[in-house]
């Protein structure tokens, strides 16, 4: 995912033999706080590693963060993603991981999708069943030209494209630029609404509710239309896959994985040995002292560093962990203050089998697609291996309003509500009877640690985003505000997409080396080598 505000190769980084750089002999085994196990955490702790440091990973839960894969009860085998689930191919950065690890990734079962057995789009009490576009009725067809026509007259989406295919650097920051200047202040919808193609109120409509790729963008119109773009530019919304046995596999591969090619450690070691099995609870305070850091945990133990790397929500900074204000500059604790989280629910459950596939006696197709509707599920996922053998159904996958409006409900309740409402789209179905066990569900803005599914800038806030994203460029910082590096998916310019996570992650790691006087390779400089002359473009503030 070349992010067109900052495109650094940093698949090229990481995958270059030189390595992603050196730390002078006397640094060899210097502990270096890593708090949060989530994605970006452990890809910041498993490079540093690496590299020679210990790092010691703080974690206030489980490792894994938002890349959490619940078992069933029932047939553990099988687990619910209650975070990030699809990965575009275009998120090289993420797949170096994915395949060091070998894990075994198949087609994500979108609306619409090539491996997609059957979609069902209910929209206003209408059912339209489909393989692809094509088979649906032409006011789809015409919302899929509005928006493509809207992308390439107003936002230069071959242009773009085109550079990104081609890594052409100077032409993709010269279009992006122009657009961030142009865009910054306006939302999703005010965009749609402005252009020409998309007129029709109708179209609208369709669109925020079935939308194109991975479905309905309605919940997403408030945001800033530059959100929107860097999703449609870099291809995140396409080409997706999932990774059997769940998505957890990576940061918990990572945590137990032996690299080959360590730096002052023996062979063998691993973040799990360096932990003796176990991160360190949760960071409940972090200080300042005369020559770096102190981290206090939840067992009131008190450790002292040189250097800390942060990855969980922003917003934990503001009340979940005592900070020193020396943390961050002013402006920088504005932006965090000014973070938007997106929300998030989900629930699951376990059936006997993929009866979904049963033929209608009616009409010889399959008895359920995924479907997309503008009830309450919003979006049904169908997740099978086998006609034989259990398979998986999230019934509902929501954001933001529709989110909340599960945030009072129990599992239970639910349950109950979204079938009702799939009884109403699918009556001759007994979804109920082919359920093994409880649900099992998530709202990621009543989740303590998270507040939210991820970060989401509104109208007129890439200037704070641009401050958290460069927070790991220190030169320029007092000494009091060096040292500690931001990363994760609040600092990404690809929010909800676990590339962001990990690529901000290796900015930490640069920021790191160079903090404790190391340095990349010539042959392979690192995203703070070429910071100046990729950097994403400063807006105005006065």
């Amino acid at each position: 995912m070349l992010v067109p505000d900052f495109p650094f190769s940093y698949d090229s980084w990481l995958r270059h033999p030189a390595g992603l750089g050196t730390l002078p002999p006397s640094a060899a085994g210097i502990e270096v706080a890593v708090v949060g196990g989530g994605m970006a955490g452990i890809t910041a702790a498993y490079e540093l590693m690496r590299l020679g440091l210990r790092p010691v990973v703080y974690e206030a839960e489980q490792l894994g963060g938002r890349m959490r894969s619940a078992p069933f009860p029932d047939n553990p085998e099988l687990v619910a993603e209650m975070g990030a689930m699809r990965f575009p191919l275009s998120a090289r950065s993420l797949f170096h991981y994915i395949d060091l690890l070998g894990l075994r990734t198949y087609p994500f079962p979108n609306p619409l999708a090539p491996s997609t057995p059957s979609t069902l789009i209910d929209l206003g009490g209408r059912r339209h069943r489909a393989r692809s576009t094509d088979e649906l009725p032409g006011i789809y067809q015409e919302v899929a030209d509005a928006w493509d026509k809207a992308l390439q007259e107003r936002a230069e989406l071959s242009t773009i494209r085109d550079a990104m295919q081609r890594r052409d650097v100077e032409t993709l920051k010269a279009v992006w630029n122009r657009l961030v200047t142009e865009f910054d202040d306006q939302s999703f919808y005010g965009f749609l609404a402005t252009s020409p193609s998309f007129q029709s109120f109708r179209h609208r409509e369709i669109f925020g509710q079935v939308g194109f790729g991975t479905g309905g963008w309605d919940t997403d119109f408030p945001n800033s239309f530059l959100e929107i773009l860097r999703v449609v530019f870099t291809e995140a919304d396409d080409n997706q896959v999932g990774i059997a046995g769940g998505c957890q596999q990576v940061p918990r591969g990572l945590w137990l994985h032996t690299p080959a090619d360590l730096a002052h450690w023996p062979a063998g070691t691993s973040l799990a040995a360096l932990h003796n099995g176990s991160a360190r609870p949760a960071a409940t305070r972090i200080g300042r002292t005369a020559d770096g850091f102190s981290v206090t945990d939840a067992d009131n133990t008190v450790r002292e560093y040189p250097a800390v790397v942060f990855s969980p929500h922003v917003w934990t900074l503001l009340h979940r962990i005592d900070c020193a204000p020396e943390l961050l500059p002013t402006a920088h604790w504005t932006a965090v203050e000014r973070t938007h989280y997106m929300g998030s629910s989900k629930l699951f459950v376990l059936v006997d089998r993929p009866f979904w596939r049963d033929a209608d006696p009616d009409t010889g197709h399959d008895v359920m697609g995924m479907t997309l509707t503008d009830r309450m599920p919003r979006g049904v996922y169908l997740f099978e291996d086998g006609p034989d053998r259990p398979g998986v159904m999230c019934l509902s996958y929501t954001w933001n309003d529709d989110s909340l409006k599960f945030a009072t409900l129990s599992a239970h309740e639910r349950l109950d509500a979204l079938l009702t409402s799939l009884a109403a789209i699918y009556p001759n179905v007994d979804i109920r009877s082919h359920i093994v066990g409880d649900p099992i569900t998530i709202t990621w803005e009543t989740e303590p640690h998270f507040m939210g599914a991820f970060k989401s800038n509104l109208p007129g806030q890439y200037r704070y985003q641009r401050r958290l994203f460069t927070q790991f460029m220190q030169e320029s910082m007092d000494p009091e505000h060096r040292g500690f590096f931001l990363c994760g998916d609040d600092v990404s310019w690809t929010a909800g997409f676990a590339e962001g996570a990990v690529t901000t992650a290796l900015n930490a790691v640069w920021g790191v080396v160079n903090h404790l006087g190391g340095s990349t390779h010539p042959h392979n400089p690192g995203p703070g080598d070429l910071f100046h002359s990729l950097a994403p473009v400063d807006l105005p503030y006065v």
